[in-house]
């Protein structure tokens, strides 16, 4: 077990311009998982490690620093002419492209002070074969691809590894799930790794997947179980509320129109439809959105997430499906400063709950999780706002409770009802029917359409193609106009004899992000709760400052 409490400490082992490129990064203090993994895998003996860490613990880095730091010290003991000098000595196996482009940011970071010295191949990104055979004749020092791309640049004889020192496999618990089960034996068993190499396996939770992983890559590993650290955890408030598939509609409406939850926030559905049906009729009253979903390019996906990052975007919507086995946004993407995250459909599996709800309260921070299910004598009853999978939210909701009872919940107390005055949110049915009314089919086959369109437009890929054949891009250019919804200006604004009984407005002195001032609060339960107005227990309640950030404790 490693003491070190600073990078400052483990100057040892790492390089003085890896701690100074760490430092500009803005980190002090090296995570449990990044100490106990770079004590081990650099020190000693050098064994295989096996690092089972939560969601946000900083595995990447993990990995990164003692994969650069091993390719400097060989480097440095290699003449530039000798033939010795230049080899991958690396493979990062990933099991997404958005997860391959996080990682070769994580690396570049960290390079800053020696990139002349070692570099970086992304061939995840779906490069041309030429480009591809193009990059890997360089001899990269760090590769980094899904198994099924490492596994096609080892057949095509493209990627070499007698010089490999270092294999990663990164959220390895989602590397056989997402259908790389067979390229990953054949990278293991097929000849293609030297017999005295290092393996890192970075997992965040324990699962048969990860077994059968442990029981093929690794020689009698250093075993880091650090999945319970609470080190990082930040404070997460879980909610949930029995809902019709209708009122999921109202209910987000108000969330955010009166800024009940204050910063990014991340809402997952379950299909592409959904993702667009949801951004339309929130565009109907001025809410900027953006939709990711497998259907877009991955450099458009790693996009989005850029732009959400910065603050471009408050609401992503999102779909965790998995059409292609090289997507996911529910695990391993870094959002950042994820203030609540909304199960507008709930997820089909308690595994992909807590991997949804994992985008938030991280690294310290506060955050909220609210999940709308779907009574079974509810669903269908509008079959053009209904999804499938809502069928069994009931069945799929007991069964989360339960695991949250064995496991003690995450990072909090577990969810609790989230109760509110119907009367007062009812008030808001009319402009949430007219708002849907505009979102027909049509409208969101026409925005998907459009949106493809966007990305062909912008695609740098095809700015060749469009510059020897210009009558294609008039095409696009000169196609009609598509307006998917009539937007109905005045839904825009909230009339003020609506917003006073909602929610009042924060204090100055208030965080921007988790809280909203109890002047005014909703009471009473969806489910045959009393409903009542605040009173004198309301404004009682505006003079106490509230000892959470919670921002729908705000309507209990």
């Amino acid at each position: 077990m490693s003491d070190a409490s600073s990078f400052r400490d483990l100057g040892s082992f790492l390089d003085a311009r890896l701690l100074r490129a760490v430092a500009d990064l803005g980190f002090a203090t090296p995570t449990p998982v990044q100490r106990e993994t770079i004590a081990h895998s650099l020190g000693g003996e050098g064994r295989d490690v096996l690092a089972r860490a939560r969601t946000g613990s900083g595995k990447t880095l993990a990995y990164a620093l003692p994969a650069v730091q091993k390719i400097l010290l060989a480097k440095g003991h290699t003449s530039k002419s000798s033939e010795d000098y230049a080899g991958t000595r690396a493979l990062i196996l990933v099991p997404t492209r958005e997860l391959s482009e996080q990682a070769t940011r994580q690396f570049l970071d960290i390079l800053t002070y020696c990139r002349d010295e070692v570099q970086i191949a992304n061939v995840a990104r779906g490069i041309s074969d030429a480009v591809q055979k193009l990059v890997l004749s360089e001899k990269p020092d760090v590769v980094i691809a899904t198994p099924s791309r490492a596994l096609a640049c080892l057949q095509s004889g493209d990627l070499a590894l007698d010089k490999l020192e270092t294999l990663v496999l990164d959220e390895a618990d989602l590397i056989l799930s997402y259908g790389h089960a067979d390229a990953l034996r054949s990278i293991l068993s097929g000849g293609f790794l030297p017999r005295v190499h290092q393996t890192l396996l970075m997992s965040a939770t324990l699962s048969d997947d990860v077994a059968a992983i442990e029981g093929m890559a690794l020689r009698n590993p250093a075993v880091l179980r650090l999945e319970n650290d609470m080190s990082l955890a930040g404070e997460l408030s879980q909610f949930f509320v029995y809902t019709s598939e209708e009122d999921k509609f109202l209910l987000t409406y108000v969330i955010l129109k009166l800024r009940l939850i204050r910063g990014k926030c991340l809402i997952f559905v379950n299909d592409i439809d959904r993702c667009y049906r949801v951004k339309l009729f929130l565009e109907q009253f001025g809410l900027r959105t953006c939709v990711l979903n497998e259907e877009l390019p991955v450099n458009s996906r790693f996009h989005i997430v850029q732009e959400f990052n910065k603050g471009r975007y408050d609401y992503i919507i999102a779909t965790d499906g998995d059409a292609d086995g090289e997507y996911g946004v529910a695990r391993g993407v870094d959002f950042v400063n994820v203030a609540c995250v909304i199960n507008f459909d709930l997820p089909t599996s308690v595994r992909a709950y807590t991997h949804r709800i994992g985008r938030t309260a991280r690294a310290g921070n506060t955050g909220t999780a609210l999940s709308y299910v779907v009574p079974k004598e509810e669903f269908g009853r509008k079959k053009v706002l209904s999804c499938p999978t809502c069928r069994n939210d009931e069945d799929v909701w007991g069964k989360i409770v339960v695991d949250q009872q064995r496991t003690g919940a995450v990072g909090a107390q577990g969810a609790t009802p989230w109760r509110y005055d119907t009367a007062q949110v009812d008030a808001f049915r009319y402009r949430m029917e007219d708002a849907l009314r505009a979102v027909t089919r049509a409208a969101i086959k026409e925005a998907r359409i459009q949106e493809i369109k966007t990305e062909i437009l912008n695609s740098k890929a095809l700015k060749a193609h469009f510059e020897e054949n210009p009558r294609d891009l008039e095409y696009l250019r000169h196609d009609k106009v598509m307006h998917p919804t009539r937007i109905q200006q005045h839904m825009r604004h909230v009339p003020n004899y609506l917003r006073p009984r909602i929610a009042g407005i924060a204090d100055a002195s208030a965080p921007s992000v988790g809280y909203v001032g109890k002047r005014r609060t909703l009471r009473g339960s969806h489910r045959g709760g009393k409903a009542t107005r605040g009173g004198k227990a309301a404004r009682g309640n505006a003079k106490r400052k509230p000892k959470k950030k919670d921002p729908l404790r705000t309507f209990t």
